[in-house]
C-alpha cells in the first residue's frame, strides 16, 4: 500500500466517527467540558491578555492548548464546528504520525494496523472533539517518539535539536513531562555507538528543550513574578492532601476539596479562576498573587508527603490503578452520568482496552527490542508521574498509541504465521 493511500484511508477512519460524535454533541462542545485554556483563549481574543482578568497576565495553566485555541477563536470564533473541525484535523495528523512510527519500527502494513487501532480508541473518538488539552498532547507525543527514532537512525544536529524542541513543547502542554527531555537524551545516548557523537547529540536534545521552554519561563518571571512553568501549585496540593485518597476511592474527583480549603494570606487568597468569576459577575478586575499561592500550596503538598509517607504510598498505589484500569474513571459529578456515555465507560472502552493490553503484551515479544525499551521507558515515566500526582484515563490516553504499535506487532506476527498455511 502506498503512503498516499494509507494516509487517505486513515483520514477517513479517523474523521468519520469523530464527525458523528461532533454533530451529536454540538450543543455541549462550548457549553460543557470546558477548561482553563478555553477561558484564557477567550480572554486573549477579547482583551489581549493571556490570563483570566484583563490586564493580569497569568501562568495558572500549561499554555500549549490555549495557544492552539487562540487562532481558532480569533479567526472562526469559539463555536462547536471550529473547535471540532480543528481537533479532528489534529487527530488525523496524530494517526499519520503513528502510521509513520509503525512503518519504521515494523512495516507499512503493521503501521497502518497500529494507526487504525490507536485512532479508534472509543474514549478518544468521543474525547477528541470536546475541549480538552490531551488532543495536542497526543500529537506532540507521537512527534516526540517519531523524532527519537529518526535521531537514532541518523543522528544529525538538526534532528537532535528538533527532538529537543518537541520535548520542550511537550512540557508546555503537560508539566508532568518536565523530565521527558532527559529521558529522550538518555535513550538516544544508549542507542548511539560512538561516545563523542552521543554526548553531542544528547546535549543538543537538552539545548533544544531549553530553547523551547525558556521564553515562557522568562515571560512568567517578568509578567507574573516567578520563574516557573505553571503557578498552579494548588493542583499539586489537590493531588497530595489528607482528603485525596478518600475522594478517589469514593468516586469523586480531586477538585471536590470541600467548601473551606486552606487559603494563603492575601493577596494570594483568590485563585485566578476566582478572579475571573468576580470579573464576569460585576466587572471588578482583581489581580491575585499567583506566585504566593503557588508556593503556599506546594509547601502544603510537600509537607503532607514528608509527614505521611505511608498515606502517600497508599495514594500512589491507587493512582497507578486508576491510571491503568481498562474502564474510564467515573466520578460522581461526571458529565453524562446515567446516559449512554456510561455504557461507553463501563463496557465499550474496557472491552477495547483489555484487547489492547492483551495484544500489546504479546507484541512485547515480537517488536524490536529497542522500541520495546523506549515504550517501557515512556510508559514507566507516565506511571511515575501518576504516583507523584494522580492518575486518570485522560492522562494515559495520549500515550496509548505505543500500546497500539505493540499490538500491531503481535497481529503482524500472526499474519506472517498464517500466510504459508
Amino acid at each position: 500500500m502506498s503512503r498516499r493511500v494509507a494516509y487517505a484511508a486513515l483520514a477517513l477512519v479517523c474523521a468519520v466517527p469523530r464527525l458523528v460524535v461532533l454533530l451529536h454533541e454540538r450543543d455541549a462542545i462550548t457549553a460543557s467540558f470546558t477548561e482553563k485554556s478555553d477561558t484564557i483563549a477567550r480572554m486573549f481574543v477579547d482583551h489581549g491578555t493571556f490570563g483570566f482578568v484583563p490586564g493580569a497576565p497569568s501562568a495558572y495553566t500549561q499554555p500549549l492548548y490555549a495557544w492552539f485555541l487562540i487562532p481558532i477563536y480569533w479567526i472562526f470564533g469559539a463555536n462547536w464546528w471550529s473547535i471540532g473541525t480543528a481537533q479532528i484535523l489534529v487527530a488525523i495528523a496524530t494517526a499519520w504520525l503513528v502510521f509513520e512510527i509503525g512503518s519504521r519500527v515494523l512495516c507499512r502494513r503493521a503501521g497502518l494496523i497500529a494507526a487504525v487501532i490507536a485512532t479508534l480508541n472509543p474514549y478518544l473518538v468521543w474525547h477528541d472533539v470536546h475541549v480538552n488539552r490531551e488532543i495536542v498532547d497526543q500529537l506532540v507525543a507521537a512527534a516526540l517518539v517519531l523524532l527519537t527514532l529518526l535521531v537514532v537512525e541518523r543522528p544529525t544536529r538538526g534532528r537532535a535539536l528538533l527532538l529537543g524542541v518537541v520535548s520542550g513543547i511537550s512540557m508546555l502542554g503537560n508539566t508532568r513531562l518536565v523530565f521527558i527531555p532527559v529521558l529522550c537524551a538518555v535513550y538516544v545516548a544508549w542507542r548511539l555507538p560512538r561516545a563523542r557523537a552521543t554526548a553531542l547529540v544528547a546535549a543538543l536534545v537538552l539545548a533544544g528543550a531549553a530553547v523551547a521552554v525558556a521564553p515562557w519561563l522568562v515571560r512568567n518571571q517578568v509578567s507574573v513574578g516567578c520563574f516557573t512553568l505553571t503557578t498552579d501549585g494548588r493542583a499539586m496540593w489537590k493531588a497530595n492532601n489528607p482528603r485525596t485518597y478518600h475522594l478517589l476511592s469514593s468516586g469523586q474527583w480531586i477538585d471536590n476539596i470541600g467548601r473551606h480549603p486552606p487559603r494563603p494570606p492575601a493577596p494570594g487568597r483568590l485563585t485566578p479562576e476566582d478572579a475571573n468569576g468576580i470579573w464576569l459577575r460585576n466587572g471588578r478586575a482583581l489581580h491575585p498573587d499567583e506566585c504566593l499561592e503557588m508556593r503556599f500550596y506546594q509547601h502544603l503538598a510537600l509537607e503532607w508527603i514528608r509527614k505521611h509517607p505511608g498515606d502517600k504510598a497508599k495514594l500512589a498505589a491507587l493512582s497507578a490503578k486508576v491510571l491503568w484500569q481498562p474502564n474510564v474513571l467515573e466520578t460522581s459529578d461526571r458529565s453524562g452520568a446515567g446516559t449512554q456515555l456510561d455504557i461507553g465507560r463501563r463496557v465499550i472502552e474496557p472491552v477495547y482496552m483489555w484487547a489492547l493490553y492483551a495484544l500489546a503484551f504479546v507484541g512485547l515479544f515480537f517488536a524490536p527490542r529497542a522500541f520495546v525499551a523506549l515504550t517501557l521507558l515512556l510508559l514507566a515515566y507516565q506511571t511515575a508521574a501518576a504516583l507523584v500526582f494522580v492518575g486518570a484515563t485522560r492522562y494515559r490516553v495520549a500515550w496509548d498509541f505505543l500500546l497500539a504499535i505493540l499490538a500491531a506487532a503481535a497481529i503482524e506476527h500472526l499474519i506472517q504465521r498464517l500466510r504459508p498455511r
